[in-house]
C-alpha cells in the first residue's frame, strides 16, 4: 500500500524505470511500465510510495492505474510539480480538478496528449494555481483560444508554454497570450500548428524580449516576414525551429546565424524539392515527428 505524509509532497511525476525487471502475472512489460515518485519538501523519498508505485504500475503496462494516482494525491497538499502525461488514456476533469484545488503553489504541470480533459480543467489550473512557470499542453485538441485566454490572463508567471499540436489554436489566439504574458515567456512551441502564422509570429517578437527557445516546426503558415522580424526584436532568442516551414527562405535566417542562435531548418536540397513539388501542384510530403 502507500504511506503518504500529508503537506509535505513537493513533486509528483510518472516515469518509465531504466532498468528491467521481471514480468508479472499480468504479464506487462516493464520496459512500458511507469512509476510515481513523490518528493518531499525536505528533500527526502518516500519509499513505500515508490515500491507501491512500482508494483501496480508493473501490473497494468503503459499506465499507472486510476486508484493508485488517486491514493497517492488524496492528501498532498503543497505540490510544486505534476506531470501526469502516462495518465493520458484516462485522465478526467474529476481526477484532476480536486488535486488542483488542494495545490495553489504548483509552478510546474505536463499534461501532454491528456485529450480526456476539457477546458474545465484548464479553468481550474489558470484559476487556481497562479504561480504557474511551466505548462505543457502537447497533442490537447480540446485547447482552443477562449481556454488559451484564461491561462493567460490567470498566470502572471508564466515563462514556459508548450502548445505542440493544440490544431484549433489561431493566430488571435497566440497574438492575445503574447499581448497578455510576453514579457515574461522565455520559451514557446508551437510545432504542428497549422493556422498559425507570420501574424502570431511577429506579435510574439515585438512583444517578448526574453524569448529564448521558439518551436515552429510544421507551422505552414510561418514565412520570412516573421522570422525577420524574430531577428529585430527577440535579442535573447538561443534556438528557433522551423523545420517543414516551406515559406522560410535561407536569407531570412542569415541575421539569427551571425548572432549563433540555434536553428533546425531542412537542408536547402530538401526545400528546393518542397518548392518544385509546390510548383507542380504535389502536396508535399511532410513526415512530423514531434
Amino acid at each position: 500500500g502507500f504511506s503518504v505524509r500529508p503537506h509535505s509532497i513537493k513533486s509528483v511525476c510518472l516515469f518509465r524505470p531504466r532498468r528491467r525487471v521481471r514480468r508479472s502475472r499480468f504479464k506487462a512489460k516493464a520496459s512500458k511500465a511507469y512509476c510515481a515518485r513523490a518528493v518531499y519538501s525536505d528533500g527526502a523519498t518516500n519509499g513505500a510510495v515508490r515500491r507501491g508505485a512500482r508494483t501496480r504500475s508493473r501490473q497494468v503496462g503503459p499506465q499507472i492505474p486510476r486508484a493508485a494516482l488517486v491514493r497517492l494525491l488524496r492528501d498532498a497538499e503543497g505540490l510544486q510539480e505534476l506531470a501526469l502525461a502516462p495518465c493520458h488514456e484516462w485522465l478526467l476533469d474529476e481526477d484532476l480538478v480536486p488535486v488542483l484545488a488542494r495545490n495553489p503553489q504548483l509552478r510546474s504541470v505536463a499534461l501532454a496528449g491528456c485529450g480526456q480533459l476539457s477546458r474545465r480543467a484548464l479553468g481550474a489550473l489558470a484559476e487556481g494555481c497562479p504561480r504557474l512557470q511551466r505548462i505543457s499542453l502537447a497533442h490537447c485538441d480540446w485547447v482552443d483560444g477562449l481556454a488559451l485566454r484564461g491561462l493567460a490572463d490567470r498566470c502572471p508567471a508564466l515563462e514556459e508554454l508548450d502548445l505542440t499540436a493544440c490544431r484549433q489554436l489561431k493566430d488571435e489566439a497566440i497574438v492575445y497570450l503574447a499581448q497578455r504574458r510576453g514579457a515574461g515567456l522565455r520559451s514557446l512551441s508551437l510545432a504542428v500548428n497549422a493556422n498559425v502564422g507570420d501574424t502570431a509570429v511577429q506579435e510574439l517578437a515585438r512583444n517578448c524580449p526574453q524569448l529564448e527557445h521558439l518551436d515552429l516546426t510544421g507551422c505552414l503558415r510561418v514565412g520570412s516576414d516573421g522570422v525577420r522580424t524574430l531577428a529585430e526584436y527577440c535579442p535573447a532568442l538561443r534556438s528557433l525551429r522551423v523545420r517543414h516551414c516551406h515559406h522560410v527562405a535561407e536569407p531570412s535566417l542569415s541575421r539569427l546565424r551571425k548572432r549563433g542562435v540555434d536553428i533546425d531548418v531542412e537542408p536547402p536540397l530538401h526545400q528546393a524539392l518542397v518548392l518544385l513539388q509546390d510548383m507542380a501542384g504535389f502536396a508535399p510530403f511532410v513526415n512530423l515527428q514531434v
